[in-house]
């Protein structure tokens, strides 16, 4: 499954003076993920998956979020960089479920 989408990149709180940058998946992809993906466990609920943003492809995983609405995926640093991306902007991110 590959689900291209647009995002806006967010930092979480509890964790700001690490860096830890997010992109939330849309609900409706989420649950669809969540739905195909029933009984797949890994730790923390996470799913392998390969990400690209631009031209930067890499292997990741996505989360649930609380609450379970959306699952979030971390954009590292090298890739922010690479394609010129700072929190609050919006990015078109492609990603492919590795787990099923």
């Amino acid at each position: 499954m590959v689900v291209v989408f647009d995002a806006e990149l967010w930092t979480w709180d509890a964790r700001r003076g690490d860096s830890w940058t997010f992109v939330s998946l849309p609900a409706e992809e989420s649950e669809t993920i969540r739905d195909m993906t029933e009984g797949i466990r890994r730790g923390f609920g996470s799913l392998r998956v390969r990400a690209r943003i631009g031209a930067t492809t890499w292997t990741t995983s996505i989360f649930p979020g609380k609450g379970r609405e959306a699952y979030v995926m971390p954009v590292k640093r090298a890739v922010r960089r690479a394609q010129g991306l700072d929190q609050g902007d919006s990015t078109t991110v492609e990603v492919e479920l590795l787990d099923l």
